[in-house]
């Protein structure tokens, strides 16, 4: 008797055995979470320090359109990627053999480098919680994050440590945002009629918050719950909106903190001005909730800049053991460059957040791509219209974004 040929797509989900419902629930809560904390990270905590005490209240408008595009890019990203129950890589690869292998290599590269800020930024938050050395404390958080992939359930371990890290992120930023008392009515008010508005500043946020490995951290976690395929397009949506949601509160919250204390007129210390925010408001418990905050935004940027690259050098069919063992990998290989230099030389992070402008357009043509003329990959699935213009209409402003990116490289080696 012959066995019959294997299918080329994954059959429908429902055909499959399914993971007991509480564990599943968990599991789409870490996927929105990873999204979370990835997009706040140390970087964007410093962009929106920088950007809060130079354009003040005006800043809002950039907030906004970034989680506007964020909403756009995710919501086809995870439908594109839940639906067809591919990685990024392997629908690359579909559509133009090699165009994946590219995208791979952009995505790791700017992963790695990153992890290095990443691993940094734990160090100086065990600093301000603790007074340790830097490069002690990123060490030492990096082998938490690698006991996190070294423990029997690392799945679980994964889930739940990003979604305490940022719900305790979320709490102790509102918490300060209320003491620092922020000009609510100014910010709603150039939220929508700006008083003037930074293109750098929205370039820069969106940059750093969607491009990059980010763009796939929750879609990527989503697929090893095992809920794909047309039958989930529900959930998929929900957990992908509720993800957005999450990353915009944490955006909001961290920008009213930061303007609560600079509307006030007082002149954030140069060396460090976002924790001399936190300490204007609260204090010297401040210092030690920056340190929290910096630490736990930190911290789990390390685990989803990894866990989302060593997704990209492996197929959906890679073992879990085996994913799980490159991705320590990758960690202390980002810690031990940390610890030798210090921190990550700053011309790197430069053309690392360049690529990650060139990885948004070459990774969502893809998702475009194949949610207007690839219906074989989405198992039949009719894609919304309304869903496809707008993803056709930010894939027009990510190219525009790409540019920006591509014209910045010349001059970071000068």
């Amino acid at each position: 008797m012959t066995t019959p040929e294997r299918p080329a797509l994954d059959p429908d989900v429902s055909e499959r055995p399914r993971p007991p419902a509480e564990s599943t629930r968990v599991a789409l809560l870490g996927a929105m979470f990873l999204m979370a904390t990835s997009a706040v990270g140390p970087g964007f905590i410093t962009q929106t320090t920088d950007f809060t005490m130079r354009l003040g209240a005006a800043f809002a408008f950039a907030i906004v359109a970034s989680i506007v595009i964020d909403f756009a890019v995710q919501l086809n990203v995870w439908r594109v990627i839940g639906v067809s129950g591919l990685r990024a890589h392997e629908l690359g690869n579909r559509v133009l053999p090699g165009v994946g292998y590219a995208l791979a290599a952009l995505v790791v590269l700017g992963g790695l480098v990153f992890n290095i800020g990443n691993t940094s930024g734990a160090g100086l938050g065990t600093d301000a919680m603790f007074g340790l050395d830097p490069r002690i404390g990123g060490a030492v958080s990096a082998l938490i994050a690698i006991a996190v992939f070294l423990s029997k359930r690392a799945g679980v371990a994964l889930d739940r440590i990003v979604v305490v890290l940022g719900a305790g992120m979320i709490a102790m930023t509102a918490y300060t945002a209320i003491v620092s008392r922020p000009p609510l009515g100014e910010a709603l008010r150039n939220a929508v009629l700006p008083e003037s508005i930074d293109f750098l500043a929205i370039t820069t946020i969106v940059g750093g918050t969607v491009g990059g490995y980010i763009t796939y951290a929750g879609a990527h976690r989503m697929l090893d719950t095992g809920i794909t395929g047309p039958a989930n397009v529900g959930r998929i949506t929900s957990a992908s909106v509720y993800g957005i949601l999450v990353t915009g509160v944490m955006r909001a919250l961290l920008f009213l903190a930061i303007l609560g204390v600079t509307a006030g007129g007082v002149a954030l210390a140069k060396d460090n001005p976002t924790a001399s925010a936190f300490e204007t408001a609260l204090g010297t418990a401040g210092g030690v909730f920056f340190g929290v905050i910096l630490w736990a935004a930190s911290i789990t940027s390390v685990i989803g800049a990894a866990y989302t690259s060593v997704s990209f050098l492996t197929k959906s069919e890679t073992s879990r053991r085996r994913q799980n063992v490159l991705t320590v990998g990758f960690i202390a290989i980002s810690a031990a460059l940390f610890v030798l230099l210090g921190a990550a030389p700053v011309k790197l992070l430069i053309f690392a957040g360049a690529f990650n402008g060139l990885i948004l357009p070459i990774g969502f043509t893809i998702v475009v791509w194949v949610a207007w003329m690839r219906r074989d990959l989405l198992g039949g699935y009719r894609y919304p219209l309304w869903l496809k213009v707008i993803a056709l209409a930010v894939w027009l402003l990510t190219l525009y974004l790409g540019w920006m990116s591509l014209s910045e490289l010349p001059g970071v080696w000068s």
